[in-house]
């Protein structure tokens, strides 16, 4: 059996109390949640795609080894919610002492964190009208050329008088659009994207110029490059694996009802 010695033991009870105590800390509450399910830390890991050393530290109440407040609630509503623990009031105990161990606001924002996920942009709205706008003036532009093109072909048979068919070759359809990143030197200057998929979804990704990455269905991986802050958005979080500059990223504390929409910058 695991021991915490900076927990406050219970005495008399071999479980853990179905809510927190005056003076137990969240970690620790969680910690005997686990040994009581007899379940062990590499396959919750495993399931909530967390590195092991978080569970610990979280576990630990380890607050300085961890990221910003606003990760670490993330980290105890997925791990208090694996487990079908009461995320409400772990959160309530995590803001009472976090101010006491790190000297620090539960609401602040850390400068150097490496990675902010800044959750969705006030006016997504008129954002995603936009989009609606360029993609159908990018359809209005390929039906004109199209056009164009068919009408070149048949008056250069006209005037040669070329009794054989010309067919148009047929464009190949894709499932994804993926949007070419210009020269090398700029897209060695941006930040780098990498997403893997264990089945097919759907995804939407641009970057802060407001060029489109990559949208609509993919199910092999995708490279990109470009300006961050960049905005995501996935159909199916839990099928995909994300980095961005090779550092993984964990989508589970952002994913509701298996969807991710969210902002992400280095």
């Amino acid at each position: 059996m695991e021991i915490n010695p900076n927990s406050h033991q219970p005495t008399g009870s071999t479980s853990p109390s179905s809510t927190l105590g005056n003076i137990q800390r969240p970690g620790e509450y969680l910690r005997q949640i686990r040994i009581a399910q007899k379940k062990e830390l590499e396959e919750i890991a495993s399931v909530l795609n967390m590195p092991v050393k978080t569970l610990t530290a979280l576990e630990q109440d380890d607050y300085k080894s961890l990221p910003e407040a606003t990760f670490i609630k993330g980290y105890y509503r997925a791990y208090a919610k694996y487990l079908n623990a009461d995320a409400s009031v772990i959160i309530q105990r995590f803001d009472e002492i976090y101010v006491n161990d790190t000297g620090l606001k539960a609401n602040h924002a850390l400068n150097n964190s490496p990675i902010k996920i800044m959750g969705k942009l006030s006016g997504s709205k008129s954002v995603r009208n936009r989009k609606w706008l360029k993609r159908i003036a990018i359809l209005a532009a390929v039906l004109v050329l199209g056009w164009l093109a068919v009408m070149a072909v048949q008056n250069w048979t006209s005037s040669h008088k070329d009794d054989a068919e010309v067919e148009a070759p047929k464009a190949k359809s894709s499932d994804v659009e993926i949007i070419p990143m210009g020269t090398a030197t700029s897209a060695t200057s941006g930040d780098q994207l990498v997403l893997n998929f264990s089945r097919p979804t759907s995804v939407h990704i641009v970057d802060a110029t407001g060029k489109v990455l990559a949208t609509g269905r993919q199910a092999s991986t995708l490279t990109l490059s470009g300006e961050s802050p960049f905005q995501i958005r996935l159909d199916d979080a839990t099928a995909v694996s994300l980095t961005l500059n090779q550092e993984q990223i964990s989508l589970s504390p952002y994913t509701v009802n298996g969807k991710a929409e969210f902002r992400l910058s280095r």
